[in-house]
């Protein structure tokens, strides 16, 4: 049986670019924070965000549709929207599978 050990914080990433690189804690936090508003920065500007070796943030664009209220039974529209997906590399697929 497979279960979740913790979570990977963007802490954790710093920590970890501190131990490795030896930049100082705020400077690792800084570079962790700068990578990631970046990233934000990029999707929020319609940018699908692509990281070799690890996968894809992609943008899709979701026309209106009508859906229907699963209580009720009544058909509403939903509203356009844009949503994202990550989709995991090959490498990081194997990896996951193979623990």
């Amino acid at each position: 049986m497979m279960r979740s050990v913790g979570t990977l914080t963007r802490a954790d990433l710093a920590e970890t670019i501190n131990r490795k690189m030896g930049f100082s804690r705020a400077e690792s936090l800084a570079l962790v924070e700068s990578i990631l508003a970046h990233m934000c920065n990029a999707m929020a500007d319609g940018e699908n965000v692509k990281i070799s070796g690890f996968g894809s943030f992609v943008l899709r664009d979701k026309k209106e549709r009508i859906g229907r209220n699963p209580k009720t039974g009544i058909e509403v529209p939903i509203t356009p929207r844009r949503v994202m997906t990550f989709r995991a590399s090959q490498l990081l697929k194997e990896r996951i599978a193979n623990g």
